[in-house]
């Protein structure tokens, strides 16, 4: 999957009674970044140089869990 040409996803509502929004993590990126479920992932948002758009960086946080099956 090339990632570099970008993978549309849609924003939901996280529930009625906040602002924050919800969208789908593509799959090349849970394989790029090996995330399971339960794992946290760090956003950074950098503008470009004229200002007009973000640069956002996302990356596994340090503290994400690893789930594995017992004696694996």
């Amino acid at each position: 999957m090339n990632m570099a040409r970008g993978e549309p996803t849609k924003l939901t509502k996280a529930n009625d009674s906040s602002y924050s929004l919800r969208t789908t993590v593509p799959k090349g990126i849970v394989k790029q970044l090996e995330l399971k479920e339960g794992d946290s992932i760090f956003w950074e948002l950098h503008p470009d140089k004229n200002g007009t758009g973000l640069k956002i960086i996302v990356t596994p946080s340090p503290e994400r869990k690893t789930k594995k099956g017992k004696g694996k």
